[in-house]
């Protein structure tokens, strides 16, 4: 069964459908608070901006466009997701057929996406942004394996759009094509790909693609950089100079070792001695991948060194690593060595990471009981909405947070939801509202609901006076029903006085 679904990239492809299938039946199933990102995607659904502050906005414009047409549900915030990583499998895949003879080979590395971490389990569980990252990467690495091999307009526009969707996609994404441009260099056979008269549309096409976001991004340069600068930086962990240098070098060869230590892991033990002798094979589109991935890890360690990182994420490496199971595949056919023994060792790893992903997925929520630490799909909106509207249905929405706006969102899909001074200045919609205003916001802690003096003094400025504080408290879903989580709110009339 297995070697017929990896005779293709097609078959491959049918079976992922599957897969994502079940995972999109399976958040549909668990309970519809959203996760952080889940929840400032649908908060940002409200607007079409050409910025949205520290993340680039690819991702929120395609949440934009279909909530526009279909409005906002569990399932309007699921499904594009796992669509678009569905693509991202896809393209690997047409990249890896691009490179690699075998037909099956290639299915199989597409199909072991699934073993990186950072694609198989984390874009799953909460991120967004980094998923369309991902797709960019594939996308870019099919068009760029495309033009070396053979060379069309096709291809090189494939690339422009990838570079553009990258870029809008989150700013890491810049280090892949210019350690592309670089990797290609020495090779003779390939370096005219560089001075090609087609190459210069695609520039115009990713220009065009990326360039709303950039006439926004100098004048909100600080909004845009200043959360990222700052966790790179990890200022209260690591005192400046030589120390700072050294953790940051650490924590990159920390990264890089998460990023790939089981993806090779596995292959190692599925290959054996077929992988190690593998490992000293060559070729010209191996020597490009080699350059490619040791340019872009050199480009942070540039970034330790003169820009003061000392804590780099495993997620940010995604476009420099993501190519790193087509190349050890490359390798490994390269070597001409029969594959066929640990092929049929590696396949079943593919389905028991997908029935592992979904158990992980399913119990972090329905066993948290178990587990002690609680996260925030646990937290009991649909309950919070239940008891504060029995009464009173509110006709505008001032949320505190960006999680508490979004969940307020997805509860009251006919209610604009507000933060004060996002997009624009105060709450111009307070001014504007006729009814109740529900204002709503959660504490620094679960049973802190406490209002932040920052919140309190927007709300003020924005000419919203609380007349009362009260505080809402419920046990959190699925667990032990002794720990709760607390919100805090205040209905106000709309109108400023």
């Amino acid at each position: 069964m297995l070697e017929r679904i990896t005779k293709s990239i097609t078959s491959a492809s049918i079976f992922l459908a599957g897969y994502f299938l079940l995972n999109i039946a399976l958040r549909i199933a668990l309970p519809h608070t959203l996760d952080l990102d889940e929840a400032e995607q649908s908060f940002y659904s409200q607007y079409l901006l050409a910025g949205y502050g520290p993340q680039p906005p690819f991702y929120n414009w395609i949440q934009y466009a279909i909530v526009s047409v279909t409005g906002i549900s569990m399932w309007v915030l699921s499904v594009p997701k796992n669509i678009i990583l569905f693509g991202c499998y896809l393209f690997y895949g047409l990249a890896a057929r691009e490179v690699l003879k075998s037909r099956s080979l290639a299915a199989v590395a597409m199909l072991s996406l699934i073993t990186l971490p950072q694609v198989g389990l984390m874009a799953q569980r909460e991120l967004t942004h980094t998923v369309a990252l991902l797709f960019a990467t594939s996308l870019f690495l099919f068009g760029f394996f495309r033009t070396l091999r053979q060379p069309t307009i096709g291809s090189y526009l494939l690339i422009g759009i990838a570079t553009g969707i990258g870029l809008i996609s989150k700013y890491n994404f810049a280090i892949l094509p210019f350690a592309a441009l670089i990797a290609v260099l020495p090779e003779r056979e390939w370096r005219s790909r560089l001075i090609d008269w087609r190459l210069l549309p695609a520039a115009v096409l990713a220009i065009l693609i990326v360039l709303p976001h950039a006439l926004w991004l100098p004048d909100n340069l600080l909004s845009a950089s200043a959360p990222t600068l700052e966790r790179m930086t990890a200022e209260h962990l690591a005192p400046a100079g030589l120390p700072r240098i050294g953790q940051g070098l650490l924590s990159l060869v920390i990264a890089v070792l998460g990023f790939v230590a089981l993806p090779i892991v596995l292959i190692a033990a599925a290959f054996r001695r077929d992988f190690f002798r593998a490992l000293s094979s060559s070729s010209p589109m191996i020597r490009v991948i080699e350059r490619m991935m040791a340019i872009s890890l050199l480009a942070f360690v540039g970034v330790v060194l003169f820009a003061g990182a000392s804590d780099i994420h495993e997620r940010w490496l995604d476009p420099c690593l993501l190519v790193l199971l087509i190349y050890l595949f490359l390798k490994l056919e390269t070597a001409d060595i029969d594959l066929s023994a640990g092929l049929a060792r590696f396949r079943p790893v593919v389905p028991v990471f997908m029935v592992v992903i979904l158990s992980i997925l399913l119990f972090r929520i329905v066993g948290i009981q178990y587990i002690g630490t609680y996260t925030r799909t646990n937290v009991p909106f649909s309950g919070y909405v239940a008891e504060l509207t029995a009464t009173r249905k509110p006709v505008l929405i001032v949320a505190g947070t960006k999680f508490v706006a979004g969940n307020m969102r997805l509860e009251f899909p006919d209610v604009p939801v507000v933060i004060p001074f996002f997009p624009g200045p105060g709450v111009p919609e307070y001014a504007a509202a006729k009814g109740p205003v529900l204002v709503i916001w959660r504490g620094e802690t679960a049973d802190d609901p406490t209002i932040s003096p920052g919140f309190a003094n927007d709300l003020v400025k924005s000419g919203i006076h609380l007349p009362e504080l009260k505080t809402l408290t419920l046990p959190y879903l699925f667990g032990d029903g002794k720990r709760s989580f607390s919100i805090g709110y205040s209905w106000v009339e709309g109108g400023a006085k």
